[in-house]
């Protein structure tokens, strides 16, 4: 093994300002959809009575819990020992950093009264989860950034395994707050699961690590650096595990769901009689973002190219737009059962209204906005990657550490593929 130099992403300066200056079109972007929708207020969005939160919110929400996800990949090299994770470990701090900035940049903007948020940082209401949240979100921040700290410098060697659980507690903790936002909400039939806790951390794990591949793929061969393949190996048969296990959580939460004879609408509706939600969940959550992701990455031949890696990665990032779309506005939009088999006086709540959802369909604004926290994200990322050494050399397989796993039974280190 060679020692793990880092260094600045050195392309060619035409290309990384034509890079950034994309990406700082698309927030500017956001930007002034951001000051349309505050002008002329939320009217001007699909947002009603029953959907509160819109495609500002699936963005936000996604962002969110993909900067958890992405953290995963320096908790696993710090936390469970596992060496050819390290070289990896401070893009995947800033990855963390920048898509929670983005994320929480898309939810003030999307509140409608953005200039209040000074009251929801001054006044506490510790029974609302979104109280705690604000904990959650700043203190992640802090931790990352000791985190990469503990990488860069060598006086925070010795804090590095401490600071790196401390992290993973942390940003679990953060994930799981994220769900339960959703899980709490006993109101909204599609939102009362308590499995949804532990969904939002496997769905943070599989679509972090998505954005992490293909960030990493791109910074590398934009430059020219090496990727060997034994770190794609490692990279996409995680990949795969995560896309499995939330496929896993999505077939217990609709099992369960079934077996519940009050959730028997629920389940008709969003499964067979939804419309749009129903062909996002078959189409966009099961199919695109789990079962062709998971056909590629174990796929013998398909698996070992780097294009198809990059799909995969593409289609699962795609899947978990979908899926937050279902989640967050399939389920405000399906209405309240104030009294199951009673029809009662109907209001703009759409209480009462049985079977017939709430209508709501995204505007140019709200996408825009969610854009814009997207390239919020990825600015942070190429600008960081630009100025500080974030960036290992090479990830070729002479060069990154070997762990037991990748040892043969004789004790040996394999040859590089």
């Amino acid at each position: 093994m060679k020692r793990i130099v880092y260094r600045e992403w050195r392309i060619p300066p035409q290309r990384y300002w034509s890079i950034l200056g994309v990406l700082a079109a698309v927030v500017g972007v956001g930007a002034l959809a951001f000051g349309y929708m505050e002008h002329q207020g939320h009217w001007v969005t699909g947002m009603n009575n029953s959907v509160v939160w819109g495609t500002p919110h699936v963005f936000a929400v996604f962002l969110i819990i993909s900067a958890s996800g992405a953290l995963n990949i320096a908790s696993i090299g710090t936390v469970f020992h596992k060496p050819i994770y390290k070289p990896l470990g401070r893009l995947s701090g800033l990855l963390a950093v920048a898509l929670l900035m983005g994320g929480l940049l898309v939810l003030v903007t999307d509140l409608g009264r953005p200039e209040r948020l000074i009251v929801a940082m001054t006044h506490y209401n510790f029974s609302s989860i979104f109280a705690w949240n604000i904990f959650l979100y700043t203190g992640f921040m802090a931790i990352v950034i000791a985190y990469l700290w503990t990488m860069a410098d060598r006086q925070g060697g010795p804090f590095n395994r401490s600071v790196g659980i401390l992290a993973l507690v942390w940003r679990l903790a953060l994930t799981t707050g994220t769900g339960s936002i959703f899980g709490f909400i006993v109101a909204r039939q599609a939102f009362d699961a308590a499995i949804l806790a532990p969904m939002f951390v496997a769905m943070s794990f599989a679509y972090g690590l998505a954005v992490f591949i293909l960030v990493l793929m791109f910074a590398f061969d934009d430059e020219g650096r090496p990727i060997g393949p034994r770190m794609l190996r490692r990279l996409k048969n995680l990949l795969a595990l995560f896309v499995a296990i939330v496929l896993y959580f999505t077939l217990i939460y609709h099992l369960t769901n079934l077996y519940v004879a009050e959730n028997d609408a629920l389940e008709s509706w969003l499964l067979l009689k939804g419309g749009i939600y129903t062909f996002l969940f078959w189409v966009g959550w099961v199919l695109i973002g789990g079962l062709v992701p998971l056909g590629i990455l174990y796929h013998p031949q398909l698996s070992q190219d780097r294009r198809w890696i990059a799909g995969a990665c593409a289609l699962v990032i795609v899947g978990g737009l979908a899926t937050m779309y279902v989640i967050i506005i399939g389920s405000q939009a399906f209405p309240i059962q104030m009294f199951p088999g009673r029809t009662v006086l109907e209001s703009g709540f759409f209480d009462g209204v049985n079977g017939q959802a709430a209508p709501y369909w995204p505007t140019i604004p709200e996408i825009l906005l969610g854009l814009g926290g997207v390239g919020v994200g990825l600015l942070i990322t190429v600008v960081g990657v630009r100025v500080l050494q974030f960036l290992p050399e090479s990830l070729a397989d002479d060069v990154v550490p070997i762990d037991e796993e990748t040892l043969d039974e004789s004790g040996s280190a394999p040859k590089p593929a």
